[in-house]
C-alpha cells in the first residue's frame, strides 16, 4: 500500500555517555493503530542523517508503508547540528565499535517504546536496515549481530574496513597518534585517534564486514554504483560472493558515482535516474522480504 502523506517526528535519545543519538522517525499517515515494519537508516563516514538525498529517501520509505528511523551516530560530529560537524573531538572517536552500540540502542529503544511515533505502531521484531559506504559496513555487522533485523540492503557498503587504511598511513598514524581526514565538501580537515585502529584492529572478528557477512542467513541486498570513486565496486562483490543467504542479490547502477549522483544539499525537484534506481532496488527488496 502506497500513502499520501506521511509525519516526522524527531527527537533525541538520551544515553549514560552524556552522547545523545539524535533522530528522525518518518511514518505513513495512517489509519490508526496500523502496524508498520521499521527500517533503521544508517549513514556513511563523514556523513550525517540529513545529507543531501537521504531524508528524501526516508520518505519514499515511508509512503511505501514503512516507518523509518534515521539517525547520527552519537559520536559523528554533528551533535544536535543538522548542517556542521561542531563536535571534533567526537568524531575523532568515533570507532567501529561505539557506532554498533549506537544500532544496538536504537533498536531498544524502539523495543521499549522510547523512540515511537504518534501516527502508527512501530513493529519491535521485525527491522530493516539500510546503510551507505561506513554505514553499509554496519549495517552488515548490526544484521550478524543482532535478530531483531531481518532484513537488508547496503548501498555502495565498504568490505572491510582494515583494508581502507595502508601500511604507511597506519605507521605514521601510530606514531603521531592521529592521522588527518579531509572532508571534501566542506574543505575542513579532522583528526582521528589511534584508538579507532586500534578498536578495529583488536575487535576484527567481530567488527568487519567481510567476516560477519559470512553469518547471515537473512535476504540481503547490495547496491552499488558502477562508477564508484570512493569505494572500490569489488568491495560489494566480496561482500555478496562471502554472503551464505540463499536470499540475496547485487545489483549494479550503471554511470552512477559513491552517492548515486546525488550531493548536498539536494535541491533538485527530482532525483537522478540513478538513486531513482537505487531507491527502487530497495523498495522493491524490503516489500518482497521485510514482512
Amino acid at each position: 500500500m502506497t500513502y499520501s502523506s506521511i509525519s516526522i517526528e524527531s527527537g533525541q535519545l538520551e544515553r549514560e555517555e552524556n552522547l545523545p543519538v539524535y533522530y528522525d522517525v518518518y511514518a505513513p499517515v495512517a489509519t490508526p493503530g496500523t502496524v508498520c515494519k521499521v527500517i533503521l537508516f544508517l549513514h556513511g563516514f563523514k556523513g550525517f542523517k540529513d545529507w543531501g538525498a537521504f531524508p528524501d529517501a526516508c520518505e519514499e520509505m515511508a509512503r511505501a508503508g514503512y516507518v523509518v528511523v534515521a539517525f547520527n551516530f552519537s559520536r559523528n560530529g554533528y551533535g544536535s547540528s543538522r548542517e556542521k560537524l561542531t563536535e571534533p573531538d567526537h568524531f575523532a572517536e568515533q570507532t567501529l565499535s561505539s557506532d554498533l552500540q549506537d544500532v544496538e540502542d536504537v533498536i531498544e529503544a524502539v523495543k521499549r517504546g522510547q523512540i515511537s511515533h504518534s501516527k502508527v505502531v512501530m513493529d519491535s521484531d521485525h527491522f530493516g536496515v539500510i546503510g551507505h559506504s561506513r554505514g553499509g559496513h554496519t549495517a552488515i555487522v548490526a544484521a550478524a549481530e543482532f535478530p531483531e533485523i531481518r532484513c537488508c540492503v547496503t548501498w555502495a557498503a565498504v568490505a572491510s574496513y582494515l583494508d581502507r587504511w595502508d601500511p604507511e598511513m597506519v605507521a605514521q598514524w601510530r606514531e603521531k597518534g592521529t592521522t588527518e581526514v579531509q572532508n571534501s565538501r566542506t574543505g575542513e580537515t579532522y583528526l582521528l585517534h589511534w584508538s579507532v585502529y586500534e578498536d578495529a584492529e583488536q575487535h576484527a572478528d567481530r567488527l568487519m564486514a567481510i567476516r560477519r557477512v559470512k553469518e547471515l542467513h537473512i535476504p540481503v541486498l547490495f547496491v552499488v554504483g558502477k562508477a564508484d570513486e570512493s569505494v572500490p565496486v569489488s568491495d560489494s562483490e566480496r561482500l555478496f560472493l562471502e554472503c551464505p543467504s540463499g536470499d540475496k542479490e547485487i545489483r549494479f547502477v550503471e554511470g552512477a558515482g559513491h552517492t548515486f549522483n546525488t550531493s548536498h544539499p539536494f535541491v533538485e525537484e527530482d532525483f537522478p535516474r540513478a538513486f531513482e534506481e537505487l531507491l527502487n532496488h530497495t523498495e522493491n527488496w524490503f516489500l518482497e522480504y521485510l514482512r
